[in-house]
């Protein structure tokens, strides 16, 4: 019954998205990937936005249902409550009617099983499209690296134009296709070159077809962030817009929450917040972040890995043996598989451990090692880890918990009832 709710629900939403481009004339933006889709579509929207009217989604609204209620800014109801999709549709209806206020709109497409992109196929068309990149996901599901490449390569077949990361994509998925491509080595057709990091950010230069471009600064304190700022340059540039333009959506492109983040903590310490999800790729440039940041102390919490199957210890072992104790003080570990293997791996490198069930009992740990002026890396997937209720623990200011992920009341049950927390 749900699954018949939900296709009819998502027939009439992309009925009335297409009634709405054939009124209107606007571009469309779609970002696809196994990491960053999230931060790369808030990156690209708020670049768009020096030039163009923008519409977008802050949160992850990236399936069949959702994607089309960005297009008329609607919020999703209940998938049972009729009276409520009512109201939407006649809402989208009256917009339909409207001259649409929009140039761009800027969506994030997502898969959870093989073939789910290929269902946006009947319904999306996007003038331009971005492969974040192509890496370990639902490998539950997938099995193989050529399962998910074949899944994310899909979003080319409803896009005029696709850019795609290079540096995380294998070259066997992209060569001899019609693609654009980007990468932070330089040998990409948008690069950028001359990267400098400090503490508080990145200087770069950015080129285009081998030609520099411009100058800039960024507060991206990981290749991750300059990624998803390189998507951005790289998409506005396609799309027209000058180098001041440019310049000035880098300064309105912040961390989300929970995606390498900066906040501040006790004893004057500083805290990367990276607790949304984790990836093997994502863990291992969020250490190598933690690696290339100066401080005096620098403690790693790696939470469990999710959704990763038969790969799951693999990628488990490999962090493990990333963990280098002359780089770092301290490695805590949250979650079966983290504290399984991770652990011990991290440990036979030479690393401190200590390992935790409890997000809230891996935050209290961390608050009694904390010394003046540390570095902490909070990393980490959702179930069975949540690893934001340790960063509130440590954080300077309380309020700043509002900063984190999965706050709201419906989260915070099921996070007290998973680790009986009172």
């Amino acid at each position: 019954m749900k699954a018949i709710a939900r296709r009819l629900v998502a027939e009439i939403l992309w009925h009335q998205v297409r009634a709405l481009r054939k009124h209107n004339d606007f571009k469309v933006v779609a970002v696809a990937g196994s990491v960053g889709k999230t931060s790369a579509k808030l990156a690209i929207a708020r670049v768009l936005a020096q030039k163009y009217k923008v519409q977008y989604q802050d949160g992850n609204y990236n399936d069949l249902v959702t994607v089309p209620l960005i297009f008329f800014g609607a919020n999703q109801p209940s998938l049972f409550n009729p009276f409520a999709w009512l109201h939407t549709f006649a809402s989208n209806a009256k917009k339909i009617r409207q001259e649409y206020p929009y140039d761009i709109v800027v969506v994030e497409v997502g898969t959870d099983y093989p073939g789910n992109l290929a269902e946006f196929k009947r319904y999306l068309s996007a003038e331009v499209g971005v492969i974040a990149g192509i890496a370990p996901e639902h490998m539950e599901l997938f099995k193989s690296l050529d399962s998910v490449a074949h899944e994310e390569l899909t979003l080319a077949d409803f896009s005029s134009l696709v850019i795609v990361n290079k540096d995380l994509s294998a070259a066997k998925y992209i060569k001899g296709k019609d693609f654009l491509t980007y990468s932070l080595s330089g040998n990409g057709d948008f690069g950028l070159t001359n990267v400098m990091f400090s503490n508080n950010g990145a200087s770069f230069d950015f080129i285009a077809s081998g030609q520099k471009i411009m100058s800039a600064n960024h507060q991206a304190i990981s290749e991750p962030q300059l990624y998803f700022a390189l998507a951005a340059l790289a998409v506005g540039l396609k799309l027209g817009l000058s180098t001041a333009e440019l310049k000035a959506g880098l300064d309105q492109i912040k961390p989300a929450p929970g995606r390498m983040q900066t906040l501040e903590g006790i004893n004057g310490s500083k805290i990367i917040d990276d607790t949304y999800n984790a990836s093997p790729e994502a863990v291992k440039a969020a250490l190598q972040t933690l690696y290339r940041m100066k401080a005096p102390q620098k403690i790693a919490l790696l939470g469990n890995m999710n959704e990763l199957g038969e790969y799951s210890r693999q990628a488990h072992q490999e962090v493990g043996e990333m963990c280098d104790p002359k780089k770092v003080d301290l490695i805590v570990t949250l979650g079966p598989d983290a504290n399984e293997v991770l652990a011990p791996a991290a440990a036979q490198k030479g690393c401190k451990v200590q390992s935790f069930d409890s997000p809230f009992e891996a935050g209290d740990f961390i608050r009694s090692q904390i010394k003046a002026g540390a570095l902490v890396l909070v990393k980490g997937s959702q179930n069975k880890v949540f690893a934001e209720e340790a960063v509130k623990k440590i954080l300077a200011d309380p309020t700043d918990a509002a900063k984190l992920v999965r706050q709201s009341d419906e989260w915070m049950k099921a996070k007290n009832q998973m680790f009986a927390q009172s």
